[in-house]
């Protein structure tokens, strides 16, 4: 193989354009219309959720998960370091405080006992995030918190169609968030979803995605006129997304057990190096049934990192990293200060390799795993 595989591809076919062409001709092109709500209703059949919102992102599924909990000045909000920023940012714009727990090394999931260590009187929720579609320990997670009443918002936004025992991620904790954007399983470009088990929590959701109002009670004839009940925003995505998304989960077999067939040649090319020291490949926990969204390993040492990735593209692989811790960011040590210590975390992100994986290259994934563990075994070997 010569050509170069980019780190990731949008999986599409006819379908999209068919379902964009039929949105179009409906003429519902504003948000919450026959798209959004077939969409929606798929979410809580598939997943076994009561209440599932469409949103025009899963940062945006993320804020209005904190307005809805009243995260307010001064509130706690214990997260992980190792996560995109809109998980922090969404408790700063409410004037929360983020307080960064370790990640455990075997699936850089949020450490328990780290969540039990940082919980103050102030701690008003905790935030998970399913890297890699690998779910978190939630039962180490409901012993750190320990029946307190703190809340459990998943950050799920990789985790579409992964599974805690046989529970689906995003269904689990008071708020599930999910992210569509197109380095997903499953794309709209730009768009996610918050999901809710809890009424209450529902209710506020719907007023805070449609600019604060019970719009959506009106539309459903169970009130006579709306009028502005809390907070909010625009939060609710174009059917024309919807439709897009439509399209996409109606193939999730299809783009799921091409991605499994991808992670599973990977993981199996790669023992070797894995064997030989080289490597460390991932784990899943025995309660967990991932999505195959990333797949990636860990150089012993940091040093290694950076050169690996730069060899692997020299051979045509888009291969990357993420994420930059955020405790180390510019913006945490304002608010924060410069004394946080996560040396497991900084390690771990420090060593991480992502390599590029969708379901186009399932055909020829045999092939890419080959070069890869060429690229791997050339360069220890050389060092």
């Amino acid at each position: 193989m010569s050509d170069f595989i980019p780190f990731n591809k949008i999986f599409k076919g006819s379908e999209e354009q068919e379902a964009i062409l039929d949105a179009l001709e409906a003429g519902s092109w504003h948000g919450d219309g026959p798209a959004s709500k077939r969409v929606e209703s798929f979410l809580c059949q598939w997943l076994g959720v009561r209440h599932a919102f469409l949103t025009t992102s899963c940062t945006h599924a993320l804020e209005m998960a904190m307005l809805a909990l009243d995260i307010t000045d001064g509130d706690e909000v214990i997260m992980p370091s190792f996560t995109f920023v809109s998980t922090a940012n969404a408790v700063r714009m409410r004037g929360g405080n983020p307080v960064f727990a370790e990640i455990r090394s075997s699936d850089l999931t949020i450490d328990p006992d780290d969540i039990a260590a940082k919980i103050t009187p102030a701690t008003k929720a905790v935030i998970p995030i399913h890297y890699a579609g690998i779910s978190a320990d939630f039962d180490g997670i409901w012993r750190a918190i320990d029946g307190r009443n703190i809340a459990i918002v998943e950050d799920a936004a990789q985790a579409v169609g992964a599974y805690w025992n046989d529970r689906a991620l995003g269904t689990i904790g008071d708020i599930g968030c999910f992210s569509f954007h197109d380095t997903k399983n499953f794309t709209c470009g730009e768009g996610g979803a918050l999901l809710t088990n809890r009424s209450e929590l529902a209710e506020k959701a719907e007023w805070i995605r449609e600019k604060g109002t019970n719009r959506s009670a009106f539309l459903r004839g169970e009130i006579d006129k709306y009028t502005w009940v809390s907070q909010g925003s625009s939060y609710i995505p174009s059917d024309l997304l919807a439709a897009l998304l439509e399209a996409q989960l109606h193939k999730k077999e299809i783009i799921l057990n091409a991605r499994k067939t991808v992670w599973h040649t990977y993981l199996h090319r790669l023992s070797e190096a894995r064997d030989k020291g080289w490597i460390v490949l991932p784990e899943l926990p025995p309660y967990a049934c991932n999505n195959y969204h990333i797949f990636h390993f860990h150089v012993q040492d940091p040093a290694l990192r950076d050169p690996l990735i730069a060899r692997l593209k020299e051979a045509g692989i888009g291969a990357t990293f993420h994420y930059v811790p955020l405790h180390n960011a510019p913006y945490a040590k304002k608010i924060l200060g410069e004394g946080i210590q996560l040396p497991q975390t900084e390690h771990l992100a420090n060593t991480l390799v992502r390599l590029p994986l969708y379901p186009d290259l399932a055909d020829v994934c045999h092939d890419v795993a080959d070069r890869v563990y060429t690229v791997i075994s050339n360069y220890y070997r050389s060092s």
